[in-house]
């Protein structure tokens, strides 16, 4: 390995762009259930404000998905043009894969929950 600092910037990306997406989806799904907490506290809300809670929630979750899902296609894209000799010996890129499009799979997934 020549310069293992090139590979390890790249997975360091990743890492911070999984942590943004999960802020976003978290907090998608925060601001989408205060909306529903709104509706049962107040005795007669206001017709329409439980939907936007429930739009901008889905559309963070959606942001945060996207994000995971671009920055995981990223990293392998750009993993796969590194030359065989900047890759860490005995490397396994499917579980960083794995994580990456798991959560954006999830993210897709509560923003249909909340949703329905």
């Amino acid at each position: 390995m020549r310069d293992p600092r090139v590979f390890f910037a790249a997975e360091r990306t990743l890492l911070a762009w999984v942590r943004t997406a999960l802020g976003l989806i978290g907090m998608g799904f925060v601001v989408a259930r205060f909306g529903l907490f709104l509706q049962l506290v107040r005795a007669h809300p206001p017709s329409g404000e439980h939907s936007w809670y429930a739009l901008i929630g889905v559309t963070l979750a959606l942001l945060g998905a996207a994000a995971s899902g671009v920055a995981t296609w990223q990293h392998a894209r750009f993993c796969r043009h590194l030359p065989e000799n900047e890759l860490p010996e005995h490397y396994r890129q499917e579980p960083a894969l794995f994580l990456g499009y798991g959560l954006a799979l999830a993210g897709v997934a509560l923003a249909v929950i909340l949703v329905a």
